[in-house]
């Protein structure tokens, strides 16, 4: 099998990189690659490079991820997160590939506390949410047989992290503000990788799993009650560093004003892609726990 990844040095394609691996010939690309484009601001050279490529399966894991700026550049999100995907999907339909693509939490308006099924009435509430609601339907457009995984509040080993600047400020400051009315579940690159293999082979031997499905790990948090533990779990593993913080205080969301609004809700529900493939999802406290282990 040849799978065609894109987005290899974000924190899910390089996990990607590991997961896919074993499934078969994995060409990974990021925007500098030079014997193929894999830069999504190019969504027509993107085509040709799956009409020269001729792969199974396109794994799509690069976007225009920066929620604030993409308020004062749309076009620019909108190439990455919709026209791109578009491009990608018309030509996995023309190839017989699969598409698999990732989404987001943000598609919805965050109203309610209720975590969102896959069904459930989209209403983006800034540039970000929309342009990756219209990546997603423009592959649904296109008829061809896709995977789309919409997922929220991700983190990794790899790069910058919410995990990693709490755990810094704690030993900077004793007082720390963090927002206690947006809630969600802090998921890894690692699980979404791990789960993606799982689905892709499940896919490649039965077309009708072809969809969109939720992807988020167990349980369900705040930013605070995430800073709270991984500060706390931290001290319990380097208690001898040189701690500082002695209060984590909660704060409303209009504490922080930000160019794009942000969702108060970030719950998914993930039955259907538990029930679909068999799998199982681990509490968001195993993968954060692990990754302080890693990083500390």
């Amino acid at each position: 099998m040849k799978i065609l990844l894109l987005g290899k040095n974000g924190q899910v394609g390089w996990e990607l990189q590991r997961s896919l691996a074993p499934l078969g010939e994995v060409i990974a690309l990021d925007r500098h690659s030079s014997d193929f484009c894999g830069d999504l601001g190019q969504p027509e050279r993107l085509a040709q490079t799956v009409a020269d490529c001729r792969p199974d399966v396109i794994v799509n894991a690069a976007a225009h991820t920066a929620v604030d700026k993409a308020e004062s550049e749309p076009e620019l999100a909108r190439r990455i997160n919709a026209e791109a995907p578009a491009a990608l999907a018309q030509a996995a339909a023309r190839t017989g590939a699969w598409l698999v693509h990732y989404s987001t939490d943000y598609v919805f308006d965050g109203s309610g506390q209720e975590p969102w099924l896959e069904g459930d009435a989209t209403g983006p509430l800034g540039v970000y949410g929309q342009t990756k609601l219209e990546g997603e339907q423009a592959i649904a457009a296109s008829g061809c047989q896709h995977l789309i995984f919409r997922t929220s509040w991700v983190y990794a080993a790899r790069g910058g992290n919410f995990a990693k600047t709490m755990l810094r400020l704690a030993q900077e400051r004793e007082r720390l503000t963090v927002i206690d009315d947006q809630w969600g579940a802090p998921t890894g690159a690692d699980l979404i990788a791990d789960v993606t293999a799982h689905a892709m082979r499940q896919a490649l031997r039965d077309a009708s799993v072809s969809g969109v499905y939720h992807l988020v790990a167990g349980g369900e948090t705040s930013w605070h009650g995430y800073a709270s533990h991984v500060i706390a779990q931290a001290q319990k593993l380097r208690p001898e560093l040189n701690w500082a913080v002695k209060e984590i205080a909660p704060v409303p969301t209009t504490a922080f004003p930000t160019p794009a609004k942000r969702p108060s809700n970030s719950r998914l529900n993930t039955r259907k892609l538990q029930s679909q493939f068999a799998l199982t999802l681990p509490h968001w406290q195993q993968g954060v726990d692990r990754l302080l282990s890693e990083i500390l």
